[in-house]
């Protein structure tokens, strides 16, 4: 409440809200009604034959309930924020009370993080009652892209399998959580056009040993060869330095069509991956490193 641009509004508000409170007092009072000495007066209208409105005042609990909603209003805009930069008797702001719960969070689970970063990914994977705290790290910061089950989906990598755009190393992963990725996939359609995409699709499919027509994937090799090569090598497994994907296997981050395949090479493909550090600390993101490293030894077993 203030961050006000000029003081115009802060009076705007304050001067709103306290006159707005206090005309109510005289305007119920004035409405409360009077007693009916025994004789009750009626409004005129009348339903059915005999049914009629009285004009009675108000009980004395329900206007005494409106006279204490208006005192309770006066002293919550005293006690909090509520007119324009006026802080409150109380200094209370909900940025404030944040902090303090997390401060009070960390207090508590900050030693059960630090013990767990003392063990090394590999051997903390294998720590249950570690994974579980790690799983729940996951579902409240990673399953919004990636999935509840970590499989993802269009765009977002899947974490139960070995195929990894950056490296599966355990050091690999925790990078990636702490410092966050960024892929572009250049678009390509300016320089050799919608025939010149099927074409280099056709070699795609070629390379990951799928259905795909020889003529078209001939003169897809030489473009190739001309533009692919520095990112996705020339045996087309990739390079995880640049995460530039594997094209030989059959796992797809945007779909593995010839048509999704062309899409991608026309129009090209960026993906980020948020960075963790300055939220989660490395201390969490240590865990989460050992929770998502586990994931892909799981698919291993399986």
């Amino acid at each position: 409440m203030a961050d006000f641009a000029s003081d115009f509004w802060h009076w705007f508000i304050a001067i709103v809200s306290l006159v707005s409170i206090l005309v109510l007092f005289p305007f119920i009072y004035l409405n409360r009604g009077k007693p009916n000495e025994g004789k009750s007066e009626t409004m005129g209208h009348v339903w059915d034959d005999d049914l009629e409105e009285y004009n009675n005042p108000l009980p004395g609990w329900w206007f005494n309930l409106f006279l204490i909603t208006l005192f309770f209003g006066l002293g919550y805009l005293l006690l909090y924020p509520g007119l324009g930069k006026f802080e409150g008797m109380l200094n209370w702001s909900s940025t404030g009370q944040y902090h303090q719960e997390i401060e009070a969070a960390k207090s508590q689970y900050d030693p059960i993080y630090e013990r767990y970063a003392a063990i090394d990914i590999v051997d903390l994977s294998q720590d249950l009652d570690a994974m579980k705290t790690g799983a729940r790290l996951f579902i409240n910061y990673c399953s919004t892209c990636h999935g509840s089950d970590a499989r993802g989906s269009k765009g977002f990598p899947n974490l139960q399998d070995h195929d990894w755009l950056y490296g599966s190393d355990p050091a690999q992963i925790k990078t990636s959580i702490l410092d966050g990725r960024t892929g572009i996939m250049p678009p390509w359609e300016a320089v050799i056009g919608k025939e010149g995409s099927i074409n280099l699709a056709h070699y795609v499919l070629e390379l990951g040993g799928r259905d795909h027509e020889a003529a078209l994937a001939e003169k897809g090799a030489v473009q190739y060869g001309q533009l692919c090569v520095g990112c996705h090598m020339p045996d087309g497994t990739g390079n995880p330095a640049l995460g530039a994907p594997n094209l030989t296997d059959r796992i797809w981050l945007y779909g593995g069509s010839l048509e999704t395949i062309a899409q991608s090479i026309e129009i090209g493909r960026s993906g980020v991956m948020p960075a963790h550090r300055d939220f989660l600390g490395e201390n969490r993101v240590h865990l989460l490193a050992a929770y998502v490293y586990s994931l892909s030894q799981e698919y291993e077993q399986e």
